[in-house]
């Protein structure tokens, strides 16, 4: 699950120039499955859930981005047709860009270019990580290094963060275990104080940096 890459200050104003800004509500589809792939997207604040959906019907969830991270890139490589699909899980700004412009702009902007590779080694290291994760790691671990990554941990600037309302399911989706055993862990760490149910309209849970103990205890 990748994490941001840097800021939106450090977005080049060509491609600032080049895109088209929009404003995706909590739940509204940003780019659908199946549907044509003929642009990049930057996501400037909030968060974003990517899914695919199995020929059964079945969804899993595959990644949770926040503030700084491209998506959709796969239009790039020849991907006429999305693999799977973006939904904003708070408001979120988001920057759209066409595929040509993009192109266009990593050959003129080499700011951009440098970003863009930045991001995706940023990207398959991570993915290397979640690989290691789930190959090693208990199902307790996995979750707890879920949360910690959705509430930022480790970003500059956040530390005990809200994550957004955010379904069971969901997270035993990413995790790769069942609802129950989440449920469980989940109480478990209420119980330690690790974690704090937010409440309210948002429904969110705080998540404190104390969850980090879970993945360093052996």
């Amino acid at each position: 699950m990748a994490r941001g890459v840097s800021g939106t200050s450090a977005i080049p104003f060509g491609v600032l120039e080049s895109g088209i800004q929009t404003t995706a509500f909590g739940t509204q589809t940003i780019f659908a499955q199946g549907k044509p792939s003929d642009a990049v997207f930057y996501l400037q604040t909030g968060k974003v859930r990517l899914t695919v959906v199995s020929k059964t019907g079945k969804e899993v969830t595959i990644g949770i981005l926040d503030d700084g991270n491209f998506f959709g890139e796969g239009s790039l490589a020849g991907q006429n047709l999305r693999m799977g699909s973006a939904t904003a899980m708070t408001d979120c700004a988001v920057l759209k860009i066409e595929k040509k412009a993009m192109l266009d702009t990593l050959h003129r902007e080499h700011a951009l270019s440098d970003l863009f590779v930045a991001y995706l080694l940023k990207r398959s290291i991570r993915s290397e990580e979640d690989l290691v994760d789930q190959l090693f790691n208990s199902s307790e671990k996995r979750l707890a290094r879920v949360l910690l990554m959705l509430a930022n941990f480790g970003k500059e600037g956040s530390h005990e963060s809200v994550v957004p309302k955010i379904s069971q399911e969901t997270l035993a989706e990413m995790v790769g275990t069942t609802r129950s055993r989440v449920n469980f862990f989940m109480n478990r760490f209420r119980k330690l104080g690790l974690i704090d149910y937010a409440g309210g309209a948002e429904g969110g849970l705080q998540v404190h940096s104390s969850l980090l103990k879970v993945i360093l205890h052996d």
